[in-house]
């Protein structure tokens, strides 16, 4: 048993259904989450690009804290949008190509499981903390995939709790879209 997976897992689920709401106090939560989560994706599961992952988490979640403050404090309120065709393109054409990369690169120099998975959900996995960052709705859409896409990782390297965690965010991602686009048609 991984208790530093366990305790990641509670905060992200905390983390998770916060920012569904648009909880300001959901960003703490993901420092959280993602301090145990690095620390389990290096020493038990030897993801080392996710270890990245969870470090850019972290330094998110202060960037998120500052757009989603402006909300709290009821100035200038960020709302939810919907992204063009375009700004799809910006996401999945340079995701892959990236994620390629890294994949490469980490498999070529490291002991790194799984590296082309690895590298396409963390290269997702950033672009699209920037979309949720910026109140984009599509980001509760491309996280349904990739959460999908984590949950089979970490099941193959045997952290079950990670990769229930991750099916569980497959359905808070649909409760977060039905939330915000209730919001964003209203």
């Amino acid at each position: 048993m991984y208790y530093a997976e366990i305790i990641a897992s509670f905060f992200a689920v905390i983390y998770i259904f916060s920012a569904a709401r648009e909880q300001y106090i959901s960003w703490w939560w993901s420092v959280i989450s993602s301090l145990f989560w690095a620390y389990a994706s290096f020493v038990y599961f030897r993801l080392y690009v996710d270890v990245i992952l969870q470090i850019f988490y972290i330094g998110i979640a202060f960037v998120g804290m500052y757009h989603w403050q402006r909300d709290k404090n009821k100035r200038d309120v960020l709302p939810i949008t919907r992204m063009s065709i375009n700004q799809h393109l910006l996401v999945i054409v340079p995701g892959f190509c990236l994620a390629y990369i890294f994949g490469y690169i980490f498999a070529k120099y490291t002991s790194a499981a799984s590296t082309y998975i690895d590298s396409l959900t963390t290269v997702f996995s950033v672009f699209n903390t920037f979309l949720l960052v910026r109140k984009k709705i599509e980001n509760w859409i491309y996280w349904m995939i990739i959460d999908a896409v984590m949950a089979y990782l970490f099941f193959s390297r045997g952290g079950y709790y990670f990769a229930a965690l991750y099916s569980f965010y497959v359905f808070m991602s649909i409760d977060g879209y039905l939330k915000w686009r209730k919001k964003l048609f209203a």
